[in-house]
């Protein structure tokens, strides 16, 4: 039900977070409760350094949208599930997760250089409202936007 509510959200992340947390309960239904004896392995590899950097790239350019696995995964041709976790080994952290952080470091820089307001901003960099940007700034950072704002 909270996918199904997620999904029906206007947050611009629905998808995204809906993606991943349907990838890690698939993972968790076939490695626990699956009845084929062959156990689920991870290969040894990889995105190499030119599909990371497509993909990278990618989210930058459009980081204000409402990206989906599926989506970023199309850009190095590889299924979104088999993606999530070879992103993952590569970075250290999920796509949605990655896409939140750039995200956040998007807007402490125009916070920093620019005078738009802190809701125009959070648009601007693909979060759905200022709330939004403040929750997870202050997840991320320690500090709010607007305390930011206020350093010489």
């Amino acid at each position: 039900m909270l996918f199904l509510a997620e999904l029906r959200s206007d947050c611009i992340m629905g998808r995204l977070y809906v993606e991943s947390l349907t990838q890690i309960l698939v993972i968790h239904l076939l490695r626990h409760y699956s009845s084929v004896t062959q156990t689920i392995t991870s290969e040894k590899k990889s995105l190499n350094r030119t599909q990371l950097q497509q993909v990278i790239d990618y989210i930058h350019t459009y980081l204000d949208r409402d990206l989906s696995l599926e989506e970023i995964a199309e850009v190095v041709n590889i299924s979104p599930t088999y993606f999530a976790s070879l992103f993952k080994r590569a970075i250290g952290t999920s796509p949605h997760q990655y896409v939140i952080q750039q995200r956040v470091q998007q807007a402490k820089l125009l916070l920093s250089k620019t005078d738009l307001a802190i809701a125009d901003i959070a648009l601007q960099v693909g979060f759905s409202s200022q709330s939004h940007l403040t929750q997870q700034f202050k997840r991320l950072t320690g500090v709010t936007p607007k305390q930011v704002r206020a350093l010489p």
